[in-house]
């Protein structure tokens, strides 16, 4: 489970159309199709049933405390060391700020109804794709991002989603609340 917002189709299609040249080059990572992008604000892995209507009730305010927000995809860049990298992201403009506010609002929240948080700072990213461990690996392609920009979009929402997992992979919202 995780709290996300979730670019535009149009500034998901501009950024999948400057990532064309990159996806067949050797040693390229395993693309995330665009239709699954998102901006990860807070990761929870598994929430107990019994724990979300709690974990909704708290988000509102968290999300009602959130300014309205621009942001835009911009540059890009990976985890992990060139030689072997691990995740392929494409970097974040604009109201970043706000957007940081809104990540601690979520994370206090969550701890604050006993769940496992990550302990480490917040980092807004997009998450291209991953490089498969024991594979050859560019880790310099996304070096190639580092003058992308996006276009300009306003925040509409922020989601509450679960993964479904199996043949039919997807992501399901369970909630979701206006910014701005």
């Amino acid at each position: 489970m995780f709290f996300a917002v979730v670019p535009p189709e149009q500034a998901r299609r501009d950024l999948d159309a400057a990532l064309a040249p990159l996806r067949d080059v050797p040693g390229a990572p395993r693309w995330n199709r665009p239709g699954r992008w998102h901006l990860t604000l807070l990761f929870l892995g598994q929430v107990p049933d019994p724990v979300v209507p709690d974990l909704v009730a708290a988000t509102g305010p968290a999300a009602a405390d959130t300014p309205a927000m621009t942001l835009r995809l911009a540059g890009g860049g990976r985890f992990g060391p060139a030689r072997r990298p691990q995740v392929a992201w494409a970097g974040v403009d604009g109201d970043v700020g706000p957007l940081t506010g809104l990540a601690a609002r979520l994370t206090a929240a969550a701890r604050g109804l006993g769940l496992p948080v990550e302990d480490r700072p917040f980092r807004p990213h997009l998450t291209l794709g991953r490089w498969r461990p024991g594979r050859p690996a560019d880790g310099t392609l996304t070096d190639r991002l580092a003058g992308y920009r996006g276009p300009d979009w306003p925040v509409a929402e922020l989601r509450l989603e679960r993964s479904r997992l199996g043949a039919d992979a997807r992501y399901v919202t369970l909630s979701a609340w206006p910014v701005g």
